[in-house]
């Protein structure tokens, strides 16, 4: 019996047709990945001159503006961030070299140092080869940041004693995250008794204490002693249940109806805050009127009312369900009366909105609007007039998309092609271990196991 094989040649006009359509694929991958670092640079000029003005985080103002989701703007503006100090890796997504995720990854590690040594990793390897090494190579950090973790905590102290002079001396070492929460306790404490700007352009004879300020080491001490006297205070003293955390405004009327006019704006232990400052607290607070006579003595004080009543806030709370700033989705807000009511405006819901607290400081101190218009619905501006839409309206396209793409690659002087990202790797398998030994700085191979 006589067997005669037929071999069947596949037709090389479909496979001519799939190469076709896999280089147009990877073409245009690189093109993405040139417009992408022209994005990320843009996003980096925008966040750094505070374009995101009155939004939360500049990551915020990306997911109301673009669209993006929450985490993939964190991830834009942290890479875009990262990119600033590593110019060779920002180059090669520039040119479509090396793509988006795997600049991403090394961003998660890179420094200066070995931004080169990356770099070249992520141009032999595939992004997962990438997601792999930089697993491993936090790791390393992670040990290495446990290491000096634990040193630093054995290390803390803090030690206080009487000088000669009956000076108190106190030298310490603390753990960074101890350290930098006093230090915003500082800052709090010292801007509460020294408040920037409290004196501005005001002239004081040459003997008056105002007229030799004290340095910042002096600030610093009084805001130690401000905060062991309010803890001891607290502890010792704390007060009614409703009155313990209250802060209380001493402004005139005037000045609330219209923050130009003269007079008094300061907190209950003195220090100086913004007429807007004082508009925004007493917009949803708890308010008493004292009446004074000519020689500054009290001579009447009313009883203490709600600005906004209880049942009023629960239906505001029920009309809103939360902040309406444009964007933002925080449930929890303070009652906004659109006209102050110092200043005339009523207290009804028509002339209140729910607003955030980063949102209503934004509107009376950062010069944000709000109005209410005929329909019922609130239009903001922002502080140069421009109005901000619930939904932004989706930017132009051209009609031909890839053709303008490939053209604005081309006006910024890159040439991409199929091969442009193709990694160098062979197939061969990759050791991540091996890798880490030579490309980490802080690696030792016997303390390292990986699988």
């Amino acid at each position: 019996m006589e067997i005669h094989w037929i071999t069947v040649l596949p037709d090389p006009e479909p496979i001519t047709e799939l190469k076709r359509l896999a280089d147009e694929i990877a073409e245009l991958a690189a093109h993405l990945d040139a417009a992408t670092a022209r994005l990320l640079e843009r996003i980096r000029e925008f966040d750094a001159r505070g374009g995101w003005s009155g939004f939360p985080s500049c990551a915020s103002w990306l997911s109301y503006r673009v669209g993006l989701g929450p985490r993939a703007a964190r991830e834009k503006v942290r890479v875009a961030r990262a990119l600033a100090t590593l110019p060779r890796i920002a180059g090669a997504l520039a040119h479509g070299e090396v793509s988006y995720a795997k600049v991403r990854a090394i961003t998660r590690v890179a420094t200066p140092d070995t931004e080169e040594r990356l770099l070249g990793f992520a141009r032999a390897g595939t992004a997962a080869h990438v997601e792999r090494l930089v697993q491993a190579w936090r790791q390393v950090d992670r040990q290495a940041e446990a290491r000096e973790g634990e040193r630093q905590h054995r290390s803390r102290g803090v030690h206080v004693y009487q000088d000669d002079d009956g000076m108190f001396v106190v030298r310490g070492r603390l753990t960074p995250e101890t350290g930098a929460l006093l230090r915003r306790a500082l800052d709090a404490a010292r801007e509460t008794l020294y408040p920037r700007g409290r004196d501005a352009g005001t002239a004081v004879p040459r003997n008056h204490p105002a007229a030799d300020p004290p340095s910042l080491g002096q600030q610093q001490a009084d805001a130690l002693a401000l905060l062991a006297e309010t803890a001891l205070h607290h502890e010792l003293d704390p007060g009614a249940p409703g009155e313990r955390y209250q802060v209380v405004v001493h402004v005139d009327a005037a000045v609330l109806a219209d923050a130009e006019q003269p007079g008094q704006s300061v907190l209950d232990d003195g220090p100086r805050v913004s007429a807007e400052t004082s508009q925004r607290l007493a917009c949803d607070a708890s308010r008493v009127v004292m009446r004074h006579d000519a020689e500054g003595q009290i001579v009447e004080v009313g009883a203490r009312t709600r600005t906004i009543p209880p049942a009023l806030r629960r239906a505001l709370q029920h009309r809103d369900r939360g902040c309406q700033f444009p964007g933002c989705s925080v449930r929890i807000g303070q009652g906004h009366h659109i006209r102050h009511w110092a200043a005339g405006g009523p207290t009804t819901l028509s002339n209140l909105a729910l607003l955030c607290r980063r949102h209503h400081r934004a509107v009376h101190e950062e010069g944000y609007q709000v109005a209410r218009q005929p329909d019922g619905a609130l239009e903001f501006r922002t502080p140069h007039g421009w109005v901000l839409p619930d939904v932004p309206a989706p930017p132009a396209v051209p009609d031909d998309a890839v053709a303008a793409l490939r053209a604005a690659t081309v006006a910024n002087g890159v040439r991409v092609d199929a091969q442009t990202a193709r990694p160098s790797w062979l197939g061969e398998c990759v050791d991540v271990g091996y890798a880490i030994d030579v490309l980490h700085p802080l690696a030792t191979r016997p303390a390292m196991m990986f699988e």
